[in-house]
């Protein structure tokens, strides 16, 4: 029975390692931060988005500019994922949603399910290739971003896509007043 339940934490821990990996790549596509989406891939992964074939690398080179020309803000939300674990290899299916809030004030919103093989190397998890199966988008209409008449909402920060993010803050640190409207 204790073989079992190690065996079980095992796994429990490398899901855990490998849903890290996997949001990993989100936030660094949305922080524009190289390193963070990198370290999701190991460097001879290779990665299969929308007309995009080639390596992590080059498809970062491809999609931050079109990103950069395109959206304000993005989000790549990722929703349900199931691992199968094989050893030191492992293969996933991520559902998510893309947001891009585009610089005409208009939205994108796309949604399909990344499909990936992991591979444990050292210890560590890490995509060794990525497809990215896109099954719906559309264009809602925008609306006014709530709360943005609050004098102080913006006192914690403004969403940045560079290290000037609120989420790189280092004691995370509240500097607006307490209110209760």
């Amino acid at each position: 029975m204790a073989s079992d339940r190690e065996a079980r934490i095992d796994a429990l821990l490398d899901k855990q390692d490998i849903a890290e990996c996997l949001a990993r790549f989100s936030r660094g596509m949305d922080r524009f931060d190289r390193d963070i989406y990198l370290s999701a891939f190991w460097d001879d992964a290779q990665m299969a988005a929308g007309p995009f074939v080639g390596s992590a690398a080059d498809c970062w080179d491809w999609a931050v500019p079109m990103h950069e020309a395109g959206q304000i803000v993005t989000h790549h939300a990722l929703l349900q994922t199931t691992i199968d674990l094989d050893g030191d290899f492992a293969h996933s299916e991520t559902y998510y949603q893309f947001v891009g809030r585009n610089r005409d004030e208009s939205l994108w919103i796309a949604g399909g399910r990344y499909i990936d093989r992991l591979e444990r190397r050292g210890g560590a998890w890490k995509i060794a290739l990525r497809t990215n199966v896109i099954e719906w988008g559309c264009l809602p209409p925008p609306m006014p971003i709530p709360f943005a008449d609050v004098p102080d909402i913006a006192v914690n920060g403004v969403s940045s896509r560079s290290k000037e993010d609120p989420s790189y803050q280092r004691p995370l640190v509240n500097r607006r007043a307490v209110q209760c409207p």
